[in-house]
């Protein structure tokens, strides 16, 4: 995919990302890396549905900005992510309502926030960590994320939102919405019992 290419794509998932509620305001942030290993990132204060792909801001991985408008602050945490998972070669934050709502909730599993009912998330993404809450912008937000990178595709940071990766900006988008169609249902299912998947089932999925 031509630098061009990638712009394109990026504006197109952020306004359909936008379009279906999955990100307001200025709300959420979108990255990926070029061919050149350098990365395109969606603008500090930017709307995703009205992202410009002429703007959009470029960054080289060690966090020099190169081209575009200035990019977020939290460029910051996905750049430890690609620095630490080389598999990485997208990163999707939203601050999307089903998923939100989740990271603000007490008692979360710290190392799996989202216990296995339905294949998808399974097979998807596997375990999603959560990480504990800090100021956005924080330093340790990408010093915890750049730990948990080498081993996970999505995270839930606390009383924030998602954080989820892939290997193109389009899987990590995809990614993004199967975890939050899981976190409505775990809403819509409320306190009614829930057949989880057993271990077995779980191992069978991870084959």
């Amino acid at each position: 995919m031509t630098e061009q290419q990638a712009r394109v794509e990026m504006v197109k998932l952020g306004a359909s990302f936008f379009q279906r509620g999955y990100a307001t305001g200025s709300a959420g942030n979108l990255s990926m890396m070029l061919e050149d290993g350098s990365l395109l990132a969606t603008p500090t204060g930017s709307c995703l549905g009205e992202l410009d792909a002429d703007r959009l801001s470029k960054v080289t991985l060690e966090g020099k900005w190169v081209s575009g408008d200035k990019p977020s602050k939290e460029i910051s945490f996905h750049r430890a992510i690609y620095l630490n998972n080389p598999q990485c070669k997208a990163v999707v934050h939203l601050h999307s309502l089903y998923l939100t709502a989740l990271s603000c909730l007490q008692g979360l599993d710290s190392k799996n926030c989202i216990k296995p009912f339905t294949p998808y998330v399974v097979m998807r993404v596997g375990d999603v960590p959560v990480v504990p809450y800090y100021r956005p912008g924080d330093r340790r937000l990408g010093e915890d994320l750049g730990r948990l990178a080498p081993h996970y595709k999505a995270f839930l940071l606390a009383n924030h939102g998602p954080v989820v990766v892939g290997e193109t900006l389009r899987e990590a988008a995809d990614n993004t919405e199967e975890l939050e169609e899981t976190a409505r249902l775990i809403f819509t299912l409320g306190d009614r019992p829930i057949r989880y998947l057993s271990d077995d089932e779980i191992a069978g999925l991870r084959s």
